[in-house]
């Protein structure tokens, strides 16, 4: 008997079959995945009135990118954005392993690290809330809400807002993933 080159054999065309599922449950994970992290962000940054809620990914070593934004004008894009060497280290990731939040009023009254100073300045950052996102291995990364045209003081309610927010976001295929 002969094989057409064009037919394929049943096992085959079952692996081809599964490979495709495969394919398609990663491609309805991943649209599930970004509509939770756009839903999350965008609903965080209307409802505590600033102009940017950003997703920091640690990679390694402590040294972190900016993977996702909401904004609330593209002029405050800050997509990408790495972290200055050295500036955030083991001391600071204990901290937030604990669960610490850090917010910030005024960048230009707070007592904080020029580094630090300098990283939320180049960002236009002028008030800062972060909070940790913390997965089963660990921390995963940082959410933070920026105020980037004055001060903004943060209540007890906008803090509450945003834990709720990084457990969500912790929940996500995409950060469990990275």
């Amino acid at each position: 008997m002969q094989i057409h080159p064009h037919s394929e054999s049943n096992q085959s065309h079952n692996r081809r079959e599964q490979g495709l599922q495969k394919l398609l449950a990663r491609l309805v994970k991943t649209m599930q995945r970004d509509e939770l992290v756009r839903q999350t962000t965008n609903q965080l940054r209307e409802l505590l009135q600033v102009d940017r809620v950003v997703l920091y990914y640690f990679y390694g070593q402590w040294q972190g990118q900016v993977t996702f934004e909401s904004l609330s004008s593209p002029e405050f894009s800050i997509l990408g954005s790495t972290g200055p060497d050295n500036c955030f280290n083991d001391q600071y990731a204990a901290l937030y392993l604990a669960g610490r939040v850090k917010a910030i009023a005024d960048i230009e009254l707070e007592p904080i690290e020029p580094c630090h100073r300098d990283f939320l300045s180049n960002m236009q950052v002028r008030a800062n809330l972060v909070v940790p996102i913390l997965i089963p291995r660990g921390l995963w990364g940082l959410l933070a809400a920026h105020h980037c045209q004055g001060p903004h003081y943060w209540s007890p309610s906008d803090i509450e807002m945003m834990q709720a927010g990084a457990r969500t976001l912790a929940t996500a295929p995409y950060i469990l993933e990275s």
